[in-house]
């Protein structure tokens, strides 16, 4: 089974509550186990939706979970979507750019399917398109897999953040380390 890279964050509602919750229901999903989860990062929001500024959101939690899954890409997209609705994510009607920055109680994305790279025109596109672009994702994912090397980018998570010019603030948040145990 490959293994798999995914980003989790919530800037809405009980953060800590609402990504236990997740990684409680990714472990309960047929055909995908979990295999290890970064630390909690407390993140500044990347970007706001349209007539709000980013300081006006709430900051994000965010963190990366590492899965083994026998699930096709596009079939684990669609689990994920249905475990964001699940857990209160709504899609503001509008333009792309509005619902990509809009707030949320929890969005999964797929960073890395194995070595796969897919690029379908509609939603799906693995390695993530702006993973490379964004300390909210590398810093997590440095903890799991700094060695992984982008099949596209040719670099590995570690040179990836090296070289991010990212200067949002990004820091480990006051958790404990295994956050998502009870």
């Amino acid at each position: 089974m490959p293994r798999v890279y995914l980003g989790l964050g919530s800037n809405l509602g009980d953060r800590l509550a609402l990504l236990r919750e997740a990684l409680g229901r990714l472990r309960r999903l047929e055909g995908v186990e979990l295999v290890a989860a970064s630390r909690l990062y407390d993140s500044e929001p990347w970007e706001s939706e349209p007539g709000r500024t980013a300081d006006e959101q709430p900051r994000y939690l965010n963190c990366v979970v590492a899965v083994e899954t026998a699930r096709r890409p596009r079939d684990l997209l669609a689990a994920l979507q249905a475990l964001e609705t699940a857990l209160g994510r709504t899609r503001p009607p509008g333009t792309p750019e509005a619902r990509r920055f809009a707030p949320r109680t929890l969005d999964v994305d797929i960073l890395f399917y194995g070595d796969e790279v897919v690029s379908a025109p509609d939603d799906l596109q693995i390695p993530h398109l702006l993973l490379a672009e964004r300390a909210f994702v590398l810093r997590p994912l440095a903890e799991l897999a700094p060695a992984l090397e982008h099949p596209v980018l040719y670099r590995t998570v570690r040179e990836l953040l090296g070289e991010v010019e990212d200067d949002h603030d990004v820091r480990p948040g006051d958790y404990p380390p295994r956050w998502f145990e009870d």
